[in-house]
């Protein structure tokens, strides 16, 4: 079980997703898409040389790709950009009229993330409810229940599998005081999570008012992208490059899991695109204890060069068959 350490820093910057990527603001999404999937090989912590230092930057790689692989999230933070504060407090009231503000650490994604994209509990205009009225026209204060607020959670493969604790911190500015406030907690994140679920965090929302409970933190999963695998539903899918030879006359070769490497046989005359199972390599099926399917995906790969002798043997490849691609 990986045990994430908690962060504590609420300051918030502007993130140029851009420059963590090293990608041009007009980049093509298949450029950042591949520009991701360069990086992530490098900075997982699964094969980084330094897993303790990578981990960070892989989770902003992650970031980054989450905000810019999405075509409306890329269009909101290129609207907003480095005015990202001013623009967000325009359009609902200075920062001055909200009431209540919540920070997350601990969820995988920065401040300045969950500011911009999570899905609810930020600067919201200053709440009168509460306050009931009495036969003389005066209000007297009336408990109630907090709101529950929102959040998204980056939560890895590795976790999906085999679940595990992340340490949270939230600030809070009181509405009825105006000090801020740090609670720390420690939440489960169970095993066989996937993407889209609520996971539920009593107590952990908005106070209440005058004396009320608070309201729930709800987080919604969302899947750390892989350098390797793609998800989906509790099957995981990777590409194997084979040589041509390798794919007419068979061979056997590794390929990475979620749990180590495993040796499998490719068998004579695999064509391009074979989908090869290994049993019980994917995900976690919700609370059973069954795993799904992982799919490594044939990719017949031509060499970049060739030498004289390379060449030479290729015609006398090609002087000798008989097999032409495009006859039915």
């Amino acid at each position: 079980m990986r045990h994430h350490p908690s962060l504590y820093l609420f300051v918030m910057k502007f993130r140029d997703y851009y420059q963590t990527l090293d990608v041009s603001r007009d980049a093509s999404q298949t450029e950042i898409r591949k520009a991701f999937r360069k990086l992530a090989r490098k900075y997982h912590p699964d094969v980084a040389k330094d897993p303790s230092s990578a981990e960070d930057q892989f989770k902003e790689i992650n970031e980054a790709y989450e905000v810019l692989g999405d075509p409306e999230k890329r269009k909101k933070y290129d609207t907003l950009g480095h005015d990202w504060k001013h623009r967000e407090q325009g359009a609902s009231g200075s920062a001055s009229a909200a009431s209540f503000d919540h920070h997350f650490q601990g969820t995988g994604f920065s401040d300045f993330f969950e500011q911009m994209f999570s899905s609810g509990g930020y600067g919201q205009a200053a709440d009168l409810r509460g306050f009931g009225s009495t036969s003389s026209g005066h209000r007297k204060p009336v408990p109630q229940r907090g709101h529950d607020t929102h959040a998204d959670i980056l939560v890895s493969l590795d976790e999906v599998i085999h679940g595990t604790e992340r340490a949270l911190s939230l600030r809070q500015i009181n509405r009825e005081t105006g000090a801020s406030e740090l609670k720390k907690s420690r939440i489960r994140i169970p095993k066989g999570v996937n993407e889209g679920l609520m996971i539920r965090c009593a107590g952990l929302g908005e106070p209440g008012f005058h004396g009320a409970p608070p309201g729930d933190l709800f987080l919604r999963v969302r899947l750390e992208k892989h350098p390797i695998f793609r998800v989906v539903n509790a099957n995981l899918y990777s590409d194997l490059p084979l040589a041509p030879w390798e794919a007419i006359l068979g061979t056997v070769t590794t390929v990475p899991t979620p749990d180590g490497e495993v040796r499998i046989k490719i068998p004579p005359m695999t064509a391009n695109g074979t989908e090869l199972r290994i049993k019980g390599e994917g995900l976690v099926h919700g609370d059973q204890a069954t795993r799904g399917d992982l799919y490594t995906v044939v990719q017949i790969t031509n060499p970049i060069a060739l030498s004289e002798k390379e060449k030479e043997l290729w015609k006398q490849l090609a002087a000798a068959s008989s097999f032409n691609p495009r006859t039915p």
